[in-house]
């Protein structure tokens, strides 16, 4: 008895000192360490902002969907009602949720058997499923609230929008450039878990909410988009044309009306696309072609070298004076044209010899001043400068160059920066930025306009206004008649240039215009890549024009013409 007193004292005197070591010493520390590894965290994803268009359209948002998951140590304490066809534990549970799901209850059994704690069982159901599925009150079942992005339009400006990846970053366009603001912040939630990672009643539990990303409003019209995809889509089919572009801008305030790209993706399903622009009216560079004669004759009226009414006898070739030979597309006699008259004709050698008068430096000034050689600064991201070579090396890369700019070649451009060209001659000689964000509106509501953009005095407003007016002759009396529109005062150029487009040389025939030249409005290019059928824009790119910018007037409420054309002779 002894004995054994001894040693109950000695066991009892050991748990003593562990009881004061545990509870007195070590009790706040061992607690926390318990504690913490009670806790468990997630985080909860801010929902992205809307992409919608100048009128509040949504062309992107995020809707409510729902994460199914199992914890697969819980389902076992499932009990059904009693009836063999819905037997207890994981069979059961698969039973009940196999039809809501649209599975079989093989294929959801096998995602609820085995150890571990979280397993997807489906992503981004809709929320009636989700409350369905909650109603049935399943153990180790765990619903999860998430945001799914969904681009209402399909194509619809998907070249322009692009798209987001699994994890909701933006992999491409706007959902890429404006990824920063768009995203949401995330939240986090806290709180204490039992064995089978269920919530401990009256436990620890806090969280920081998710705040939701800003939304952007687009300058795009999204009726305009659909008639300039739908339009250019017609085009290439009917040409046979590798591909193409359409562009609208306000010549006013810069802002992109409608931007569209033939094979147009659509975000909802981007397949094999690894990121970056799909935007090729910003990315994409070729030769202008004869669209670039305008800057010659801005350069040219500006400088005092000639006036609309200057008397040129045009030959069919021209030789200048560093033994460089040019020719026109046609071959013609002599043409007695005035400057106007080049213009409407598209002479080449009528050109050269116009701007064959301006130094080097000055005809590379303009090409700078209209824009060529540097990004416009639009927000979309992959925009190409283009490719314009610095004057001084224009003799030494080819004796040609310095001559062939004049009518657009040895430079290369974008369909947005050839747009701007005509926007800028259309808007009194003043360069405008152009840009495709409107605003943004933050999570509270709160509206912000973007700043007015940046602009930049190109050529007198009298040239430009002279400028517009010889464009007119174009239409009217030039190689652009295809591209009037009735009851509105029509200016233009057409352009064909040999390119190399997508890795192979081809033809890019073009047709850039405002409208009405009486109080202009837009400008309107439509670029097309190797056509079949011809290659002169003034046949296959000057009738989209029409469509296109006939039906932005109605779109804008732009009223008809109330003044009637008066044109420079183009002949003597």
């Amino acid at each position: 008895m002894a004995f054994l007193t001894v040693v109950v004292l000695l066991v009892l005197s050991v748990f003593t000192g562990r009881l004061v070591w545990v509870q007195g010493i070590r009790g706040d520390a061992i607690a926390a360490e318990a504690r913490e590894k009670r806790m468990t965290s997630f985080e909860v994803l801010g929902a992205r902002g809307e992409i919608t268009d100048a009128e509040g359209r949504p062309l992107a948002m995020s809707v409510e969907r729902y994460d199914i998951s199992v914890n697969q140590r819980q389902v076992g304490e499932y009990k059904s009602t009693g009836t063999p066809e819905v037997p207890d534990g994981a069979a059961g549970v698969a039973q009940r949720l196999a039809p809501i799901l649209g599975k079989s209850p093989a294929e959801v059994g096998g995602m609820l058997v085995g150890d571990r704690q979280f397993r997807y069982i489906a992503k981004n159901v809709e929320p009636t499923v989700a409350r369905e599925i909650r109603a049935l009150k399943l153990p180790g079942i765990q619903i999860d609230k998430v945001a799914e992005r969904v681009y209402p339009n399909g194509d619809l400006a998907g070249n322009v929008i692009g798209f987001v990846n699994s994890s909701g970053v933006g992999l491409e366009g706007l959902e890429r450039s404006l990824d920063d603001r768009l995203a949401g912040s995330p939240g986090e939630e806290t709180y204490e878990r039992g064995r089978k990672g269920q919530p401990i009643p009256g436990g620890y539990s806090a969280g920081s909410p998710a705040q939701q990303g800003d939304s952007v409003q687009l300058t795009i019209l999204s009726d305009l988009q659909f008639k300039a995809q739908e339009a250019l889509s017609a085009a290439v089919a009917s040409t046979g044309a590798d591909g193409g572009t359409v562009v609208v801008l306000d010549t006013r305030t810069g802002e992109v009306l409608a931007l569209a790209d033939s094979g147009s993706v659509d975000p909802n399903d981007p397949g094999d696309s690894t990121g970056g622009s799909l935007a090729s009216s910003v990315s994409d560079v070729f030769e202008p072609g004869s669209t670039g004669k305008v800057i010659t004759m801005a350069a040219a009226l500006d400088a005092g070298l000639v006036t609309p009414l200057t008397q040129f006898e045009v030959p069919y070739t021209y030789t200048t004076e560093n033994g460089e030979t040019f020719k026109d597309s046609h071959e013609h006699g002599l043409l007695r044209l005035t400057t106007t008259g080049v213009l409407a004709e598209s002479s080449n050698t009528g050109t050269v010899m116009i701007g064959q008068n301006l130094p080097q430096q000055t005809r590379h000034d303009y090409l700078t001043k209209f824009g060529f050689g540097a990004r416009t600064g639009i927000e979309l991201p992959g925009e190409s400068p283009g490719i314009l070579r610095s004057w001084e090396t224009w003799d030494s890369w080819d004796r040609r160059s310095k001559f062939a700019v004049l009518f657009g070649q040895a430079v290369s451009v974008t369909a947005l920066q050839a747009t701007q060209v005509f926007a800028t001659i259309a808007n009194g000689g003043v360069r405008v930025q152009p840009h495709i964000i409107k605003g943004w509106t933050a999570a509270d509501g709160t509206y912000t306009p973007e700043p007015a953009a940046a602009t930049t005095q190109v050529v007198s407003p009298q040239t430009a206004a002279t400028v517009l007016t010889m464009m007119e002759s174009v239409v009217d009396d030039g190689t652009g008649g295809s591209a009037a529109i009735p009851g509105y005062r029509v200016a233009g150029k057409t352009g064909t240039a040999q390119n190399w487009v997508k890795g192979h040389q081809g033809i890019t025939a073009s047709f850039i215009g405002v409208a009405p030249v009486d109080s202009p409005r837009i400008a309107v290019s439509v670029i097309l890549h190797n056509p079949r059928t011809s290659i002169y824009g003034g046949t296959v790119a000057a009738p989209v024009f029409r469509d296109v910018a006939g039906f932005a007037l109605g779109e804008l409420g732009v009223p008809p013409s109330g003044s009637q054309a008066q044109l420079f002779p183009t002949t003597w």
